[in-house]
């Protein structure tokens, strides 16, 4: 099968894919598509491209060697799930389905797990997490928030979101209640690296304060995380606003 054939494919699919296009230097013109969930390759391109597909998660210019080269990624949107259907939740839900992201909300209780109070969930899971995250998988294209301040939700929900390749671990709470979170995840036989991953209090410090104050900080926190970015202001930083890597 050519490479046009496997993207047409990609089209009508939730594959996750990177194509590598060498616009500059040796190769200009090669084309090399690196299938994610098959383990396969089509095309051509220079070497090592291959290994650094799994970490592209934005259509972006790379430098390559001697080359440049455009990654453009295929796949389903980014996913926001949610852990706890309270008023910041649905606030979060609506951001992150404005920009395009899928968006699941999970809480074991179903009168508050509802459509009334989070209309803007694609998805709502009445569970509670440790079965939630049988039905709702936690990939690298995944961003998990908890804002239950419930341990029997916090908890299993930071376990479970570590334990995957999700690109964003965010958890409310005070410092004080953070700290009781990783006294419990370290006896669960998490490391202070794997414990790193979270961001707890999540959010960027821009003084929110209502739920879609918070929302707006946890969002442009993950954002920044999934870009690879600090969540700087853009009038100090030291490089081009459209960045190359």
């Amino acid at each position: 099968m050519t490479l046009a054939d496997r993207l047409l494919e990609l089209a009508h699919t939730d594959e996750h894919a990177v194509l590598f296009t060498v616009i500059e230097g040796p190769g200009r013109g090669d084309k090399l598509l690196v299938l994610l969930d098959r383990d396969e390759v089509v095309g051509d391109g220079p070497d090592g491209l291959v290994e650094l597909a799994p970490e592209i998660r934005r259509n972006h210019v790379l430098a390559h060697g001697d080359a440049r080269v455009y990654a453009e990624v295929y796949g389903p949107p980014p996913r926001l799930v949610v852990v706890g259907a309270v008023d910041t939740a649905e606030a979060l839900c609506a951001a992150a389905r404005a920009i395009g992201w899928h968006t699941t909300c999970v809480d074991a209780r179903a009168a508050f797990a509802t459509r009334e109070r989070i209309p803007s969930a694609h998805e709502l899971v009445v569970a509670w997490p440790e079965d939630a995250f049988q039905q709702v998988p936690l990939d690298r294209d995944t961003a998990v928030v908890t804002l239950a301040h419930d341990d029997r939700f916090d908890v299993p929900t930071l376990a479970a979101a570590l334990r995957s390749d999700a690109f964003y671990v965010g958890a409310i709470g005070s410092r004080r209640t953070q700290d009781r979170r990783r006294e419990r995840l370290l006896a669960e036989g998490f490391t202070d690296d794997d414990l790193s991953r979270i961001h707890g209090p999540t959010g960027l410090d821009i003084g929110a304060e209502t739920p879609p104050e918070q929302a707006l900080s946890i969002l442009t926190e993950a954002l920044a995380v999934r870009a690879g970015r600090p969540g700087t202001p853009l009038r100090t930083a030291g490089h081009r606003i459209h960045v190359e890597s």
